[in-house]
């Protein structure tokens, strides 16, 4: 899948159009699905696994509803996974365990249930998505070079990482006062 985007060429100020692919998955900087990770209590890896979906089922024309498969990522998420890791080593750009990484992610989202302050090791789940976006990162890079590689923090995030940042910071701090007593 390709598309024609119209490019400044910095020597000559001439636009001339080039041809762009579109990514093979989701694109965003490990920065950014970090952050907002963190910031919106783990929603943002929902939306990424979304992201991913929607891009394999645009790609591969299947008959797959990807907010489902967003919404029950537990059951999911080592298929994309897999998935993603089965295309960089076709591709030549890298490998990750997926099995691990996604039994990682899902594990650690689910300790939400536990007491405090050890719930908050559920915030610690984005850290087994970061190497796969890694790998992502490298093969839309050589799969589909000239996308958005999607680094920027666009002002509904900046919003949305002040938000969550206040109610994390709330929540962290919440957590370690002592209740008083009645």
């Amino acid at each position: 899948m390709s598309s024609i985007e119209t490019v400044i060429d910095n020597n000559n100020g001439i636009a001339t159009p080039q041809e762009t692919s579109a990514p093979v998955f989701f694109p965003v900087s490990v920065t950014k699905l970090l952050v907002l990770s963190l910031c919106t209590s783990g929603l943002y890896e929902l939306y990424w696994l979304y992201k991913n979906w929607q891009i394999i089922k645009q790609r591969e024309q299947s008959d797959i509803i990807p907010f489902w498969r967003a919404f029950f990522a537990v059951f999911f998420c080592h298929a994309l996974l897999s998935q993603i890791r089965s295309e960089a080593e076709s591709s030549g750009t890298g490998s990750f365990p997926a099995g691990p990484l996604a039994a990682g992610w899902i594990i650690t989202t689910l300790l939400w249930r536990l007491p405090d302050p050890y719930w908050l090791v559920t915030f610690l789940a984005v850290c087994f998505l970061l190497p796969v976006q890694h790998v992502v990162n490298r093969l839309n890079s050589v799969r589909a070079p000239g996308h958005d590689a999607n680094t920027r923090f666009t002002a509904i995030n900046i919003v949305t990482v002040v938000g969550g940042g206040i109610l994390f910071g709330m929540a962290v701090i919440g957590t370690f006062i002592p209740d008083e007593p009645v």
